[in-house]
C-alpha cells in the first residue's frame, strides 16, 4: 500500500538543475482517473520547467521544506502545509525551485489519463501527452517550428 511519507519513487529525473524524485502514488493505489504524486526535490534543484497546461489542473501540498514558486505574477516563497492550486491556462504557469539547504517534499493532486498539451514559456516549447494508463504519445516540438495546418497536406485523388 503506498505511503505518502514513505514514498516508493518510482520516476526519477536526472537532468542538471531538475535532479529531482516522484512517487506516483495514484497509480500505486490503483487510482485511473486521479492521479497523485509526492515529489522530492534536492537543494538547488528545480522539480520541472516553468510551464502551464491546457487540460491538467493541479493542486499542490507542501508537506517538507521551504520551496521558491514561480508563477505568472514572479516568485514567492512556500512554507510547509501551504496549498497552492494552479488552474489551467496561462494563468497557472508555476515552477518549483528549491533554494534551501533541506530537501523539500510535495503532494501534487491532478487527473490522470487525460490527454495534456503544456506550453513551455522559457524555452519556445510545446510538450504532447497521451497520459494513457500505458504511456504513449510523449512529444516536444519547438514552437518556432510550426508549420500551416495544410502543410505536406495533398488534396484527394480521383
Amino acid at each position: 500500500m503506498p505511503n505518502i511519507f514513505e514514498p516508493h519513487f518510482d520516476e526519477p529525473r536526472e537532468h542538471p538543475g531538475f535532479d529531482c524524485r516522484r512517487a506516483r502514488i495514484g497509480r500505486q493505489a490503483g487510482a485511473e482517473r486521479l492521479g497523485a504524486s509526492v515529489w522530492e526535490v534536492p537543494p538547488g534543484q528545480a522539480a520541472y520547467p516553468y510551464h502551464f497546461h491546457y487540460a491538467e489542473e493541479e493542486l499542490l501540498f507542501v508537506l517538507a521544506g521551504r520551496p521558491s514558486l514561480r508563477t505568472p505574477e514572479g516568485w514567492r516563497e512556500l512554507a510547509p502545509g501551504d496549498a497552492v492550486a494552479f488552474p489551467v491556462g496561462e494563468r497557472g504557469a508555476h515552477q518549483l525551485v528549491n533554494r534551501g539547504e533541506d530537501a523539500v517534499r510535495l503532494l501534487v493532486v491532478s487527473p490522470a489519463g487525460v490527454p495534456e498539451i503544456c506550453v513551455y514559456p522559457d524555452s519556445g516549447k510545446v510538450g504532447i501527452y497521451d497520459r494513457a494508463p500505458i504511456e504513449g504519445l510523449r512529444e516536444l516540438y519547438r514552437r518556432a517550428d510550426a508549420v500551416d495546418y495544410y502543410e505536406g497536406e495533398e488534396p484527394p485523388g480521383d
